[in-house]
């Protein structure tokens, strides 16, 4: 993507001012998106993306800066205005790039330009019709899809030369339900590194008429009584929960300023014996893995708590410096405009010793989140309120009337301790995740689990 010269002359001339550290990052990204509203095309967009950033260390100060112009007269004159930000006593050291191989885990069949819009059009379109024709009272139906391949090059000072590429396919379907009053919906959102055989192999006629009946079933439901239950959050997305409100916590970026709940806690108990939970951005095919981080560094598989024992953080390289601790691969950025830093891949609960009927059947009465929505966490402490899109009551074991309305609210750290059962029903979904450094492709999974108890936000009292 550039040539092996000027990658060398930029670093170069990147450390002359005094910085300990260079890093070059190259992207071109390929990117289409069509959204298909009603069984209609609303919107369809197509575009390329280029550009350059260049990141100087000098110790654990950090200067970055990008540009899209990657002539050399241009990419040295930047090179030179941002090593002035870090002026100090120049070291000089030789550069010697070694172009590192990488085995690809990710195999792509269908490329952008190997699928016609027609073909498109057509899953889009039967997507659309198993939606509008679940029920009567479905109103409406979106589906959109997306597709992006990302060629990424990554050299720095300590001779690292390493070149990816990360093709990302995803379609969301969203169905509205409605009647003379109000409306409700459900939705789901497919993704994976992969090409356009990920559309071509999806059940989409279960994802459509599963979106469809989420939303006929909350539309019919009654108003959640509100109190302190257990809540039993099944699997899949349910994993945005650790996620927003544990996950952030376990990254450097909050971890070595002291921002965490968890900062110095590396071997203490911060969860139940139930609880291991993992980052593995290594997972063929999964949508938030990757070949190397955003670094250059090999994704790894990083098991964060063991058996309710704190054992890793997501460290990136400028983080690692802060904390004397080696990268996990956990450097990711949205593209050339954001600095990295440490960011999640797949993260998920492994599986426990539980089954889901075991789990229902110990329930006397509480709450069955079947699918959760989105909701707001403050990073810092890790209190969180988070919608419940599908909810149902539990009652003498059983699953009984569903409910609308429900919120989860309580503390991310705290709740770990409170989960008593954890199943074996292992599931990821897929979601985009919002930082400093952009946003980015994640996984988020569990099992079923249950939390002995936990604050319902509810329509009404009980």
């Amino acid at each position: 993507m550039l040539d092996h010269l000027l990658i060398q002359d930029v670093l170069d001339e990147a450390l002359s001012m005094g910085a300990d550290f260079a890093e070059l990052y190259v992207e071109q990204t390929d990117s289409q998106t069509i959204t298909m509203v009603g069984g209609k095309v609303d919107k369809a967009n197509r575009g390329e993306d280029y550009g350059v950033g260049i990141r100087l260390f000098q110790g654990t100060n950090c200067v970055y800066g990008y540009t899209n112009d990657s002539t050399r007269e241009n990419l040295l004159k930047t090179a030179r205005e941002i090593a002035q930000a870090l002026v100090g006593q120049q070291i000089i050291k030789p550069l010697n790039l070694v172009r590192q191989e990488i085995v690809n885990q990710h195999l792509i069949k269908l490329n952008l330009e190997d699928v016609p819009a027609s073909r498109r059009i057509e899953k889009m379109r039967q997507s659309s019709e198993w939606i509008k024709n679940y029920d009567a009272s479905i109103s409406q139906s979106s589906i959109n899809l997306s597709e992006k391949k990302q060629n990424v090059l990554i050299a720095n000072s300590e001779g690292a030369l390493v070149e990816d590429s990360r093709t990302y396919t995803r379609m969301y379907l969203t169905a509205v339900a409605s009647n003379e009053s109000e409306m409700q919906t459900g939705s789901h959102g497919p993704g994976a590194h992969q090409g356009f055989e990920f559309i071509e192999n999806l059940d989409l006629e279960f994802y459509a008429k599963d979106a469809a009946r989420q939303a006929v079933t909350m539309l019919k439901a009654g108003l959640c009584p509100s109190g302190k239950m257990p809540v039993v959050i099944d699997n899949g997305f349910g994993g945005v929960i650790f996620h927003e409100a544990c996950g952030h916590g376990l990254e450097a970026s909050s971890v070595s300023k002291g921002l965490s709940v968890f900062s110095s806690k590396l071997g203490q108990k911060v969860a139940s014996e139930f609880v291991t939970a993992i980052d593995d951005g290594t997972i063929p095919n999964a949508w938030g893995s990757l070949n190397v981080d955003d670094e250059g560094t090999k994704t790894q598989r990083n098991v964060l708590i063991e058996n309710g024992i704190l054992k890793s953080y997501l460290v990136d390289k400028l983080n690692g410096r802060r904390m004397n601790m080696a990268s996990t691969g956990s450097s990711r950025r949205q593209n050339y405009r954001f600095a990295p830093t440490s960011r999640m891949t797949n993260t998920f609960i492994a599986n426990g010793p539980h089954t889901r009927a075991e789990i229902i059947a110990n329930t006397e009465y509480g709450l069955y989140a079947k699918s959760m929505g989105g909701g707001s966490v403050n990073p810092a402490t890790g209190d969180f309120n988070f919608a419940v899109n599908e909810g149902y009551i539990i009652r003498n074991g059983q699953i009984a009337e569903p409910v609308r309305g429900a919120t989860l609210i309580g503390n991310g750290p705290q709740i770990l301790h409170q989960i008593d059962m954890v199943g074996e029903n292992l599931a990821r979904a897929q979601g985009m995740c919002g930082a400093s450094s952009g946003s980015i492709p994640t996984d988020v999974g569990q099992p079923a689990l249950r939390v002995k108890e936990i604050t319902v936000g509810g329509a009404k009292g009980e």
